[in-house]
């Protein structure tokens, strides 16, 4: 039987990856297969998705398998009560890649203090001491896939690594820690902080106003993972008081921020456009089409949702 693979998301999504995904289904999948953006809900079996379709009842898809997860991000589809079958969210090479690649160029901005010669508007010769990585504590906190290769990245580099997650894991090379008094530790040593956890009731608002005045004076925050992970107005006093030096945010509460949102214009925060890390279409096709084949094959799924934990 031919297998259905209904395509849900964004018109212009469909036209970036209708090429690319049928590549990959090719080369993965011995059995015919169609894939399109409109079949009768019955006949479906597969639902490649965005959380921003216009797909919100699953209850007709009565043939469905998976639904696989287009963004890395699940916090938008965890909740709906509608969906009974197996969830995947994207974990692919090359998003992993480009997150790494961000947040490593940022973390080296800061350990090296570029800012300082980048925005030099004077001919002051001041000569400084660079310090070693090995002098700098960087602290990951969550440790899902791209928390540890964001960690590993930086531990080639020779930087003193900690991450924290909420259940024990463990990276070569990184200091891991978690729970309650695993955050607290991880607090007082990250001179850099990096945000990767996801989007759930139990991580919103992990850096507040308590938590920030347990980091280091002087710290550095960089968030490419969820706007909600901050409480805004208490890194807002946090960077005027200078117990943050500054914070680079890729990631909001409401996106595009806002033209009047305070972030524009704080000398101490760097704001970026959501560009941390993005699917790439054709390394994505690829994770899509492995997870097709491993479901026809009898195989556990990969990256599949946990949706009591909300990741």
């Amino acid at each position: 039987m031919t297998i259905n693979i209904l395509f849900a998301a964004k018109a212009e999504r469909w036209t970036s990856y209708e090429a690319p995904l049928n590549k990959a289904l090719n080369q993965a999948l011995a059995e015919d297969f169609q894939l399109g953006t409109k079949f009768p809900p019955e006949e479906v079996d597969y639902i490649v998705y965005a959380p921003n379709s216009d797909l919100q009842d699953f209850t007709p898809y009565t043939r469905a398998k998976a639904v696989l997860n287009l963004w890395a991000g699940v916090e938008k589809i965890t909740g709906n009560e509608t969906l009974k079958v197996p969830l995947t969210r994207m974990v692919d090479f090359g998003l992993t890649h480009g997150m790494v690649e961000w947040v490593t160029g940022h973390v080296l901005r800061y350990h090296l203090g570029l800012d300082i010669d980048i925005l030099r508007q004077d001919a002051k010769w001041e000569p400084r001491d660079q310090p070693l990585a090995r002098e700098r504590s960087v602290a990951i906190f969550g440790l899902g896939a791209l928390g540890q290769a964001v960690a590993k990245a930086l531990v080639r580099l020779g930087f003193d690594v900690s991450g924290w997650s909420r259940s024990a894991k463990s990276i070569e090379g990184v200091h891991c820690l978690h729970g309650d008094d695993g955050l607290t530790e991880a607090l007082k040593g990250a001179e850099i902080a990096v945000l990767l956890m996801p989007d759930t009731p139990a991580t919103q608002n992990v850096l507040n106003a308590e938590t920030l005045a347990q980091m280091p004076k002087g710290a550095f925050i960089i968030n490419p993972g969820r706007g909600p992970l901050i409480d805004d107005d208490a890194l807002l006093e946090a960077l005027d008081s200078r117990q943050i030096a500054h914070a680079t945010l890729d990631v909001f509460r409401v996106e595009p921020l806002p033209e009047d949102h305070p972030y524009w214009a704080h000398p101490h925060v760097t704001v970026t456009p959501h560009i941390a890390a993005a699917t790439r279409n054709d390394t994505a096709s690829e994770v899509i089409a492995e997870n097709i084949r491993r479901s026809e094959a009898g195989e556990p799924l990969l990256h599949v949702v946990d949706r009591d934990r909300g990741y």
